[in-house]
This record gives structure tokens, C-alpha cells and sequence, in this order.
């Protein structure tokens, strides 16, 4: 199959926001997972008086957890999905969180300017067709010295974690979801992970995108050498990236 992009793969996800929470919620870790990585951020005083920005929103677990975690700060939250968004919007959230739909090539369009503290996204880059104008983006809305952070399916390259991902999308989350009519969806998932970058080769590409104190970090679980967390900053200056 070819991976879904763009216009396909937001409308894929409209048809599969109805039962996209039900199917999360029999993945092992994943809201835990979701908060860590929020925690990994760093940010101070929580999240008082600092703006985030939520990039691939869906139906807003990432938000719940940046939410959990950094309860006094202003989130905006963005997906290219109609679908998810209603879903994300319809359940309850604090005042300072509102939601968006944007592509994520195309925020400025829909008014998501900056200067953010911290940018977070989650499942999203490999979703992306051109993940480098993406990272491009993203440092051009952070404040300099703003934290990037990325959780994200991305191997770190042995055959075991290879073998692991296949079986658990083969045997388990695609005959589900493929008698739930959102097969094309979940095949797509196994694949993009499959084609996407090891966490390795991810983390250079941060790195190349001017981005410093990169840091990859391991998620526990089922998903050790399946996801991690990346954090990342924005220099200070443009003399400290070498541009």
C-alpha cells in the first residue's frame, strides 16, 4: 500500500475519530507514556504564564497531557483532522486550552503565530510529507531557547523492535480496526513506523534543523526500541546554532 498523505490521511482519520479513543485505550501505557513525555519538557512553575503549542492534536490525548502536567499554562492545540478535533473539543478542558484546525504546513493560514515557550508534538512527524519544513516551522514559532518536544513511533533499529511493531500491527490492531471499516488507517500506521526514521537518524535531523540539546529517550514497556521521546531547544541566539 502507499502511505496515506495530506488530504487522504486527514480524511482517514475523520472517518476513524469515532472509535479512535476506544482503540488507544487498549494500548498498554500510552496516556502514561504521553504525560511523561510532556514531563520531559521541563517547563517550570507549571506552566505558569508560558504558551504551548500542541501540534497533531487528535482527539486531544496529547492536550490532556500537557494539560495534566502544565495545568496554568495556555495550549493551543492543532489538527488537520475535522473529525478529531470535534471529538477533542467536545470533552471538558481548563480555560487556558483552545483548539485549532490547521495542517501543520499551514498555521499561519489559520492565525497559530508566536512566539511559543514549548512546542509538543505527538504520532506527528511521520505523518508529515516533508518532516524537515515542518522542524523549520516549529523553530521559527518557538521563543529563542523554547523546547521542542516529540513523542513518536521511531525504531531504534534492531530486529527485534522491527518484529515486535509487525506483530502487534498485524496481530492485533489491524484486524481490529479493519473490522471496525478503518483498515487502510492502521496499515499506514505500520508502515509509515516501518519507513519513517530510527530514533537515531531523528534525532540528527533535529539536529540539522538548527535545534541543540537534543536528547532521545527511551519509553518503557511493550514500546522500549518502539517510541521515544525527543527534547530539544531552540538556541538563544543565531550565533549559537552556527547560522
Amino acid at each position: 500500500m502507499t502511505l496515506l498523505r495530506d488530504e487522504r490521511l486527514a480524511a482517514a482519520f475523520d472517518h476513524a475519530a469515532r472509535r479512535y479513543d476506544a482503540l488507544v485505550a487498549v494500548n498498554p501505557g500510552y496516556h502514561a507514556h504521553l504525560r511523561r513525555s510532556a514531563r520531559r519538557l521541563g517547563l517550570p512553575g507549571e506552566g505558569r504564564g508560558l504558551r504551548v503549542l500542541d501540534l497533531g492534536c487528535g482527539t486531544g490525548a496529547s492536550t490532556a497531557a500537557l494539560a495534566a502536567v502544565l495545568p496554568e499554562a495556555r495550549i493551543t492545540a492543532v489538527d488537520a483532522s475535522a473529525g478529531m478535533l470535534e471529538k477533542a473539543s467536545a470533552k471538558r478542558w481548563p480555560p487556558g486550552v483552545t483548539f485549532t484546525r490547521a495542517p501543520v504546513e499551514r498555521l499561519a493560514d489559520a492565525g497559530v503565530r508566536g512566539p511559543y515557550d514549548a512546542v509538543f508534538a505527538a504520532y506527528l512527524f511521520r505523518n508529515v510529507t516533508d518532516p524537515d519544513a515542518v522542524l523549520a516551522t516549529v523553530r521559527g514559532l518557538l521563543a529563542p531557547g523554547g523546547r521542542l518536544g516529540v513523542h513518536e513511533y521511531t525504531l531504534a533499529g534492531r530486529r527485534t523492535d522491527r518484529a515486535v511493531w509487525t506483530l502487534v500491527c498485524r496481530g492485533v490492531v489491524q484486524p481490529v480496526a479493519g473490522a471496525l471499516g478503518d483498515g487502510a488507517l492502521y496499515r499506514h500506521l505500520w508502515r509509515s513506523v516501518m519507513e519513517f526514521d530510527t530514533a537515531g537518524r531523528f534525532a540528527d535531523r533535529l539536529r540539522t534543523a538548527g535545534f541543540e540539546h537534543v536528547r532521545r529517550l527511551p519509553l518503557p514497556g511493550w514500546q522500549t526500541g518502539i517510541t521515544h521521546t525527543f527534547v530539544a531547544r531552540r538556541p538563544r541566539t543565531e550565533r549559537e546554532s552556527g547560522r
